[in-house]
């Protein structure tokens, strides 16, 4: 049985044995995941296809040099990062940077679990509240935090693979998501904690 892994692979070299129809089949599988990926960094719904079509004519030129020591959606997230990263410089819009913090505390995060599963019978009343919460949270993260989170949550990328995407040591990675996930728990707090008859 032929992985993920290997039918990119494949693609691959067919696109860069002249196949066209190969990149294609690459573009149709993996639009919609970049797009959910650049919107979240670039919102205007316009200019995130812009970012995604120039993400795949950047890919396309630069496919002859990837020689699959990545995983070719790892390799192509990267590349749509970075040109996310780019149009928000050149538009004025750059979000400020992120500090490292301690990779030992990030592995030892106990909220984590609650972000996760935040459907309990408590917090069903104000699921719309949190929902709102955690995107507002999300969206006011520093752009290597909310890379992170966004590969890691949503995505749903292995560490390995973020470390690969963002082009960073994984304790940089660990370290990135922990302090994520600190901010939104920090902002569902008071959601989570308050009495359900409070909510109404």
């Amino acid at each position: 049985m032929t992985t993920e892994r290997e039918c990119d692979q494949l693609l691959v070299e067919r696109v860069q044995a002249g196949d066209r129809q190969a990149f294609d089949l690459l573009v149709s599988k993996y639009q919609r995941r970049l797009m959910r990926l650049v919107s979240r960094l670039v919102h205007d719904p316009a200019e995130a296809e812009d970012v995604v079509q120039e993400t795949f004519i950047k890919a396309y030129r630069a496919l002859r040099h990837f020689r699959g020591d990545s995983a070719f959606y790892t390799w192509l997230y990267r590349i749509g990062i970075n040109t996310a990263k780019n149009f928000l410089v050149t538009q004025g819009r750059r979000a400020p940077t992120s500090t490292e913090s301690d990779a030992e505390r990030a592995e030892a995060f106990d909220d984590a679990d609650s972000l996760r599963d935040i459907n309990t019978p408590e917090s069903v009343l104000a699921s719309k509240q949190i929902a709102y919460t955690v995107n507002a949270a999300m969206e006011a993260l520093p752009h290597e935090l909310r890379n992170a989170i966004v590969l890691r949550e949503i995505e749903g990328l292995s560490y390995e693979e973020i470390a690969e995407v963002m082009s960073c040591p994984i304790g940089t990675v660990r370290s990135r998501i922990f302090r994520a996930r600190e901010v939104i728990a920090e902002k569902l707090r008071p959601l989570l904690d308050m009495p359900v008859d409070k909510r109404r």
